[in-house]
């Protein structure tokens, strides 16, 4: 009997164990090829390539994400200057894109109150008749208040018939350093 019930025990647990590996679900993993895995970490990578998002635009100035990334603005300031030039760019932020509008607005909120600030189209060689895609201003104030503490401001334009706006991020800036600047070459904000 003893004989017998260890032959039931062993039998049970061998069946036990080819059950329980049969539920591992792993097959899935183990089965494929090496380039199968390779060609999915390289899918992976080109995924995560096309949603990197650039942190300055091809002025070396700061982004303006606009629609959702259907646009961006750039902001460049010449501090030495006092302009302030706005770049419209595409959704990647590689490319101008020029729009039909005599000017662009920035509305600065500061102190308690509101500011507004028209940038002047100065269209670039490549841009259309009638179109610019680079807006300009030279008003040191609204270079002073876009650094300043608990100042917001906002990039207000219209594109192709649709109105956009966008934050302009708050800049701290050390006077003190030249951030590896020439004299006199354009510092992006």
């Amino acid at each position: 009997m003893k004989f017998r019930k260890a032959n039931w025990l062993a039998v049970f647990c061998c069946g036990l164990g080819l059950v329980l590996m049969g539920c591992n679900d792993q097959s899935d993993q183990s089965t494929k090829t090496f380039d199968e895995t390779a060609h999915e970490d390289k899918h992976m990578d080109e995924h995560d390539h096309a949603h990197e998002h650039p942190s300055e635009g091809p002025h070396h100035g700061s982004l303006i994400e606009l629609g959702k990334e259907a646009y961006h603005g750039e902001l460049v300031h010449d501090e030495k200057s006092g302009s302030i030039t706005v770049y419209v760019l595409d959704g990647a932020a590689k490319k101008s894109v020029p729009i039909k509008a005599e000017s662009i607005l920035v509305n600065v909120k500061h102190d308690g109150k509101g500011d507004q600030f028209s940038l002047t189209a100065a269209p670039e060689e490549s841009d259309p008749m009638g179109q610019s895609s680079r807006f300009v201003i030279k008003e040191k104030t609204l270079g002073d208040l876009l650094h300043g503490e608990g100042t917001t401001a906002r990039l207000v334009l219209e594109i192709d018939g649709k109105s956009y706006t966008g934050d302009i991020a708050a800049h701290d800036h050390d006077h003190d350093h030249d951030h590896g600047h020439a004299e006199g070459e354009k510092h992006a904000h």
